[in-house]
């Protein structure tokens, strides 16, 4: 028989990659899909990296590694933050996890516990409930839309905390949406968050360096915050290192501690290989990083441009990541033939099936009215996907 637990139960299955594999089944079925659903950069991990990797495996780098991370990768860690954010943080304060994701998942784990709120500025990241409704805690979506530039601001903030508020979750540059929080914003929310020294934040800031506004503004430089304050981080997105799963926590020592101890128990030290080549990462050369940034830019000038031709999306101007979050749903109730759009799912799954564009519906984004595509792909791949968008769109009446 049969007898999944009710805590796997209660969680969504992720739609991001719910989308990339049904994109996938019709690729192999030879339908010529353009997918825009899946957030990873297209270009290959640099070649420094690369070579550091392999003199680690020629170094016999095979063993197991500290749970915490190689004392040389958290002092790279340490070092950049210094260098880039201003931040001082001990290698005591900084552990090594398999991937940003469970570096998330570690501190939501270690500080939430059954029936704590946690707050989450909305649109956000599929995973971020879900994570808390594993630790038993209650996500509490504070939601900003398209008319605030999908950005939460300090009264909604101060309106949804609790004696229940454990954390408060926030992403910038963001996915969904690449928007990005400024300085001034961030000072706005560090004022509230202050005031509540017993809430924890929770700071992903995956994408730092794919921003358009100048350099990156971490919510750490309000030094007032730092015993409330988890900052999340990695070499996936700036060196296009997905599946190196490498990505880390800096936080009060006490707290590393405890999820040194719950890492422990359930992956251990990360893999040791992939580990010495983010070493190389943080300590070499930034050149790759910019390029690809600006690649990225072009391409989001590129993209916002031909969605704002498309009659029914409202389209803002994302600032970071590689993300377009247009609103879509001028097109609810509208149908071709027996097809009715009813939803974002069903207007993305539409895109997908019949215009062969894949993309993902903004629910489990926690934005109904939205889709998210991604162009972390080439700018002929995006030209052929927004006409196909285009014309797909128009058969809708």
């Amino acid at each position: 028989m049969k007898s999944i637990s009710d805590l796997v139960n209660r969680l969504a299955p992720s739609a991001t990659f719910a989308m990339a594999q049904k994109s996938a089944e019709l690729s192999a079925q030879g339908v010529d899909v353009v997918n825009m659903s899946v957030g990873e950069p297209d270009f290959n991990t640099p070649d420094y990296v690369k070579e550091a990797a392999k003199k680690a495996i020629d170094e016999n780098y095979s063993t197991y590694s500290p749970v915490l991370g190689y004392m040389s990768l958290r002092k790279a860690c340490s070092d950049k933050l210094k260098r880039e954010n201003g931040l001082d943080y001990s290698t005591s304060e900084i552990l090594i996890s398999t991937g940003a994701k469970q570096s998330l998942c570690n501190a939501v784990m270690a500080l939430v516990n059954p029936g704590d709120e946690v707050i989450l500025a909305s649109p956000c990241w599929v995973s971020y409930p879900e994570m808390v409704k594993l630790a038993g805690g209650t996500p509490v979506v504070v939601k900003a839309g398209i008319d605030q530039d999908f950005k939460i601001n300090a009264a909604q903030l101060e309106a949804a905390i609790t004696p229940k508020t454990k954390a408060v979750m926030i992403c910038s540059p963001s996915n969904p949406t690449g928007s990005v929080y400024s300085k001034e914003e961030l000072a706005s929310l560090a004022a509230v968050l202050v005031k509540h020294p017993q809430i924890f934040v929770i700071s992903d800031e995956i994408y730092e360096h794919i921003n358009f506004i100048g350099g990156h503004e971490s919510i750490g430089q309000f030094q007032e915050l730092r015993d409330q304050l988890v900052i999340i981080n990695g070499v996936s997105k700036a060196y296009a290192m997905t599946g190196w799963r490498i990505g880390f926590m800096a936080a009060p020592e006490w707290l590393v501690k405890a999820c040194n101890k719950l890492q422990g128990q359930y992956t251990s030290g990360t893999c040791s290989v992939a580990q010495k080549a983010a070493e190389a990462a943080f300590n070499g050369p930034q050149d790759d990083v910019e390029a690809m940034r600006v690649v990225f830019q072009r391409r989001r000038d590129l993209i916002v441009k031909l969605a704002k031709d498309i009659p029914g999306l409202e389209v803002n101007n994302p600032q970071g990541a590689f993300y377009l979050f247009p609103k879509c749903d001028s097109f609810f109730g509208k149908r071709d033939g027996d097809r009715v759009i009813n939803s974002a799912e069903d207007l993305a799954m539409y895109l997908l099936e019949v215009g062969h564009v894949a993309c993902v519906g903004g629910t489990a984004f926690g934005a109904p009215e939205c889709i998210r595509f991604s162009y972390a792909t080439s700018d002929e791949k995006i030209i052929e996907a927004f006409r196909r968008v285009k014309e797909t769109l128009a058969r809708l009446k």
